[in-house]
């Protein structure tokens, strides 16, 4: 059954393009700190933290403290509820194209129509 709840949280939170290259900075990565994901992305380290937060918030990411650091790595199952959502419209959408694959190949089969000589 899908979460309406969750699946608007993972939108919202990759639905930011800089958001979405942490994510995939993060996913690309083992772990990874706030440090390094400031490093070379144009963005303050604020910032990032706070891109960071939604991602938490949306269960794309976890932490794992360590000293004076703080390692990010991507969850698992965060995409999931997305995942799922479009799983679900995969279905739908594949049940209109074979319909229309179905149509047109009826289109295809008719008799061409004829065209009068008068005209």
């Amino acid at each position: 059954m899908l979460e309406p709840a969750a699946v608007t949280a993972v939108m919202r939170a990759l639905a930011d393009p800089t958001r979405r290259a942490v994510f995939e900075r993060i996913a690309g990565a083992d772990e990874v700190t706030v440090v390094e994901l400031t490093r070379g992305s144009g963005v303050t380290q604020g910032a990032i933290s706070q891109h960071l937060k939604s991602l938490k918030l949306a269960g794309l990411v976890a932490e794992r403290p360590e000293g004076r650091n703080v390692y990010y790595r991507a969850t698992p199952g965060g995409l999931e509820p997305l995942a799922d959502w479009m799983s679900h419209y995969g279905v739908f959408w594949r049940e209109r194209f074979a319909s229309l694959r179905a149509l047109l190949g009826e289109l295809d089969a008719a008799p061409a129509p004829r065209k009068d000589a008068d005209r």
